[in-house]
């Protein structure tokens, strides 16, 4: 089929290669603009650019799609359908209506079930036991389009917000080349009215670590903002980032570090504790609590708090 692909990040890049591997015409490919990273804060092009690039596929990259300028591209490159990723531009409804067998999404939740931004880690965050991929036709609201295809994954104990994006982006990717496969045969279904949530975009501030929060709760943060915004508290006025934790009995003020010898660092929360096993200090490297306690010091009694 000839398509045109619209998508941005690694999550996205998946879903491209795979249609490119199935033999698909890719017309065209739709990205966000090239953005500042790294050290240098030099501009690089964005995983689905650079997959596109690497097939010759032409690339367009149109700050806003507001413009009826920009649906004149999208309208020349006169491809039947229109698959969308993780895009990051609202697409207005005179592009929606350019394709004639319209516009497919490859969302990361089992909708109407997380909505939005962050369904990957905002499953996780809520201690969701099952997530999964959603191919659903696009319209103007949000991800409120009729299921074409779903595909279901169970959420792990271990899961982090790394792990499960990369499950879910290699489920995407085989989904959305079924469906474009099947198109003829899938029959869309609207979504319930009930069990609908909306995942919030990611902020930095809500990363912080509540320490009267329960510690069920706590762990589960830890996993889901790992590694993107990653979960964080302050000592002695650091921040102190937490990568992997897990949830122990124990019983202090909430911020109260309860041990902190033989390789354990143990943190006292609304109810129960935490154990950090994997901490960073800003401007040091990420280390397991053993060689974390070796370099800094603490002692049970101290508090890890803002």
């Amino acid at each position: 089929m000839r398509l045109v692909f619209a998508g941005t990040p690694e999550f996205a890049r998946a879903a491209l290669a795979a249609l490119i591997g199935a033999g698909h015409e890719l017309a065209l490919v739709l990205t966000q603009p090239d953005r500042p990273s790294g050290r240098g804060m030099k501009l690089t092009p964005s995983p689905v650019k650079q997959e596109a690039e690497k097939h010759g596929i032409p690339v367009y990259q149109p700050a806003s799609l507001k413009d009826p300028a920009s649906h004149q591209t999208i309208r020349e490159a006169a491809a039947e359908a229109m698959v969308v990723a993780a895009y990051g531009l609202i697409l207005p409804q005179a592009v929606l209506d350019i394709p004639p067998r319209g516009c497919l999404n490859i969302h990361a939740s089992l909708l109407p079930r997380w909505r939005g931004a962050a369904p990957i880690q905002r499953a996780n965050e809520a201690g969701d036991r099952e997530t999964g991929i959603a191919n659903m036709q696009m319209e103007a609201g949000l991800d409120t389009g009729p299921v074409l295809l779903e595909k279901r994954l169970p959420i792990l104990d271990a899961d982090t917000g790394a792990s499960l994006h990369d499950k879910l982006a290699a489920l995407g990717a085989a989904a959305i080349v079924e469906a474009i496969s099947r198109l003829d045969e899938l029959r869309p279904t609207p979504q319930p009215q009930q069990g609908v949530t909306y995942a919030a975009k990611l902020a930095k501030e809500e990363a912080r670590l509540d320490w009267s929060l329960p510690a069920a709760v706590l762990a589960r943060k830890v996993r889901a903002f790992n590694p993107v915004p990653g979960a964080w508290t302050e000592f002695d006025g650091v921040p102190l980032k937490i990568w992997q934790a897990e949830a122990v009995p124990g019983t202090g003020r909430p911020g109260e570090v309860l041990q902190a010898a033989a390789g354990q660092l143990v943190v006292a929360c609304g109810e129960g504790a935490l154990r950090l096993a994997e901490l960073q200090k800003a401007g040091a490297r990420r280390m397991d609590a053993e060689a974390f306690l070796a370099g800094v010091k603490i002692a049970p009694g101290a508090c890890l708090t803002d």
